[in-house]
């Protein structure tokens, strides 16, 4: 058991143990039932990190024996086409996951197409009918960096001999693909949860309060390293680029909405940025892909998807 502070929790070393995993459920599935899970991608536009998640989706995908489309429109598409090509996948019956890249071209309603999105194809856990479903604590389908997280949770408690039941978790972001789907997954596993924001009172006291930190708020560093409890928990979702003067001159770094460095010196166990919650998010799309799958086909859904 490990007894130190400052552990790293090495995301990007259990998603690949999830992916491998999943691999074996993929080839397991094709045994039983003849077919393989299909997971399309549709990417509106050009933008450039959009363009680098989509690939890095299609590979990873490809890479346990998925198989993968990406459908790639032009920013000049309508709204109403893109809902047309959505209604499509909807009623192709090979395709078992579905996934809009956002963010969408200012012309577009990103919680309109998310909509029309069948939710039982709704691989990113977006839509209304499955956030409705984990709110009240019944099965569908859970949004992939909150799912991830929950599981790089579970896993750095079991090597301390711990568990999350009946701890005080605070999570720092209200978002819909974050923040709430986080909570509902805490109190499952029967945290007392507090959804704070970058306007609560007395934040750094509440953020003090928690045996779990979630940072979910989207600015470089913003939970400070003396803002965090005494062997606490601390995921770190955020995804951050700032500028940083080298001896070779200004560079971008990908940082996260924690101060890494103070903040390890007080936490049990943290999670880094990047190769943190980062890779766990396309894990556990794959993941949703083939409990998708299973459940569009009736067949019985692999232990620990």
């Amino acid at each position: 058991m490990l007894t130190t502070r400052g552990h790293i929790i090495d995301g990007a070393g259990y998603a690949k143990s999830l992916r491998d995993r999943l691999a074996e459920h993929v080839s397991s599935l094709q045994e039983v039932s003849g077919k393989t899970p299909c997971l399309v991608v549709v990417i509106v536009g050009e933008d450039p990190a959009s363009q680098i998640y989509v690939k890095n989706k299609g590979e990873q995908t490809q890479a346990i024996g998925m198989e993968s489309r990406t459908l790639r429109l032009p920013d000049t598409t309508s709204e109403a086409e893109l809902l047309r090509l959505v209604d499509e996948l909807n009623r192709d019956p090979v395709v078992n996951g579905i996934l809009v890249q956002l963010p969408l071209p200012a012309h577009m309603s990103s919680l309109k197409v998310i909509d029309a999105i069948n939710p039982d194809k709704d691989v990113d856990g977006f839509h209304v009918t499955n956030a409705g479903r984990l709110a009240v604590g019944l099965d569908g389908i859970v949004p992939c960096t909150p799912l991830g997280s929950l599981m790089l949770l579970k896993d750095a408690a079991e090597k301390f001999g711990d568990t999350l039941r009946g701890k005080n978790a605070v999570i720092v972001g209200r978002s819909n693909i974050v923040g709430k789907p986080m909570a509902q997954l805490l109190l499952a596993q029967d945290c007392t949860v507090t959804i704070a924001h970058s306007r609560t009172q007395n934040l750094a006291e509440v953020c003090r309060s928690a045996d779990i930190l979630v940072a979910a708020v989207g600015r470089a560093h913003f939970i400070k390293g003396d803002w965090v409890k005494d062997s606490a928990y601390v995921i770190d979702v955020g995804i951050n680029r700032i500028q940083v003067e080298t001896p070779e001159g200004s560079k971008s770094k990908v940082v996260g909405d924690v101060d890494f460095e103070a903040a390890k010196a007080n936490a049990l166990a943290i999670t880094p940025v990047p190769k943190g919650v980062g890779p766990m998010t396309i894990a556990c799309l794959l993941n949703n892909t083939i409990k998708a799958f299973c459940l569009q086909n009736g067949l019985a859904i692999p232990d620990g998807v």
